[in-house]
């Protein structure tokens, strides 16, 4: 039996779509368990390019199987227009995609209020996606959330959004002075209730039967560590669990039932969106990463901040995960590099710091400690072989390695499929 966690060890954006488009081959399921539709994995095979938000990545993959759990927020357009794109790409998900009878709807309304609410908070906006994923969390832990086993009766739902409409419109109004604009919803959900029916079910006993009858499940994270709602840089996090435990919760199935993480990191650092950020590169550096790795976001097209790369974090996002097997994606980006600095410490106010810190305040002020290592200078684009690489780029991989007591299971030396490297004798070998 095999049920892995794949999860960013960073900020998100770490290339995980690639490394589970990979590792789905190896699986029956691929499961998602938490975030929403500003979670863009791309994929490139062959000449196609996919930019999956909510869908799995693994549903690309002939015959394999791909699951959406309750820890999801839908958004059911989003949903219909992913499904369509997959079915002029030439993917048929019949069959092969399910979704959670008990995730939460995210609605228009939602996105309104997180636009007003960003506006409001000025220079101490978080730098959301403003899609409606925070709003919609909050819903479902106020306990008056709609969900998909809601949309599917239509008197029902009518009855539950008209209550929730009539609340977050007197909010709107009272809280900044505009009424929501709810013209045409139910009718609009009602016909997209209609295209997503087929996939409706209850994937907690559906993964749970799969593993009982001896399939193998691949569960897909969305951001990273440091964007977790418990365990990130709150309150520049996302709203949902993305950590390894996430996926028990946002599934509904045992740890017990988990039998290893994998984590996800860049050879360097980047984040979107507001938050400290030790590493950050001045910006003349920053923007040759940026257009090296063409570090822009695959939802929203953001430029994203860069930095070296942060052995603290990637400590602590080990200690959180149980992180079993690490994957470095994007290491050719660092081919032109003479010198490559990493962060193996911090200092705050003189004093190393132990742990990573839980103040934002206290983060944005530590002072990192870097040591320089050569760079190699040669390309490594399309590498096969880990002895294949520059001796100075195995040397980087060895260090990490050896830094944070981890294997590294996988090396991305392109956003392709084969471009890839496994190290033979991993752990993360051993599942493929």
């Amino acid at each position: 039996m095999k049920a892995i966690a794949v999860v960013g060890a960073q900020w998100g954006d770490e290339g995980k779509g690639k490394v589970v488009d990979f590792l789905a081959g190896s699986f029956d399921y691929s499961a998602r368990y938490g975030g929403g539709h500003n979670a863009g994995h791309t994929v490139i095979i062959g000449d196609n390019r996919y930019v999956l938000q909510l869908i799995p990545c693994g549903i690309l993959r002939e015959g394999r199987k791909a699951i959406i759990g309750s820890g999801v927020v839908v958004d059911p357009a989003a949903l219909v227009a992913e499904l369509e794109s997959l079915s002029k790409g030439g993917i048929n998900v019949q069959g092969r995609l399910f979704l959670s009878n008990r995730a939460h709807l995210i609605f228009p309304f939602h996105r309104e209020l997180e636009k007003s609410a960003e506006s409001a908070l000025g220079p101490h906006k978080i730098g959301t996606t403003s899609r409606g994923i925070g709003p919609a969390y909050e819903d479902k832990m106020a306990r008056r959330g709609l969900r998909v086993c809601d949309l599917m009766d239509g008197e029902r739902f009518q009855r539950k959004l008209e209550r929730d409409i009539e609340v977050k419109d007197a909010f709107s109004r009272a809280a900044y002075g505009q009424p929501l604009d709810t013209a045409g919803i139910f009718e609009m959900y009602g016909e997209l209730a209609e295209k997503i029916r087929g996939f409706v079910t209850d994937t907690s006993s559906l993964v749970n039967r799969a593993l009982a009858e001896g399939k193998s499940i691949l569960f897909e994270g969305a951001q990273g560590t440091m964007l977790d709602i418990d365990h990130g840089t709150y309150p520049y996090v996302t709203s949902s669990s993305a950590i390894a435990g996430g996926a028990c919760t946002g599934l509904g199935v045992a740890p017990t039932k988990m039998t290893g993480v994998i984590g996800v990191t860049k050879a360097y650092t980047t984040r979107v969106g507001g938050g400290p950020f030790p590493t950050e590169m001045p910006d003349l550096d920053a923007k040759a990463v940026r257009d090296r790795g063409n570090e822009y976001g695959a939802v929203t097209g953001r430029p994203r901040r860069c930095g070296w790369l942060d052995l603290v974090m990637l400590r602590y996002a080990v200690q959180v995960n149980g992180i079993d097997s690490l994957v470095v994606t994007k290491l050719d980006v660092f081919d032109t590099q003479t010198e490559i600095q990493v962060c193996v410490g911090y200092r705050y106010k003189g004093s190393k710091l132990d742990e990573m810190p839980a103040e934002v305040e206290v983060l944005a002020e530590v002072t990192p400690e870097y040591k320089t290592l050569r760079g190699w200078q040669k390309p490594t684009e399309h590498v096969r072989e880990a002895h294949d690489l520059p001796e100075a780029a195995r040397d980087y991989m060895k260090f990490i390695s050896d830094s944070l007591g981890a294997e590294i299971g996988m090396i991305s030396t392109g956003p392709e499929r084969d471009a890839t490297i496994i190290p033979p004798g991993t752990k993360l070998a051993s599942c493929l």
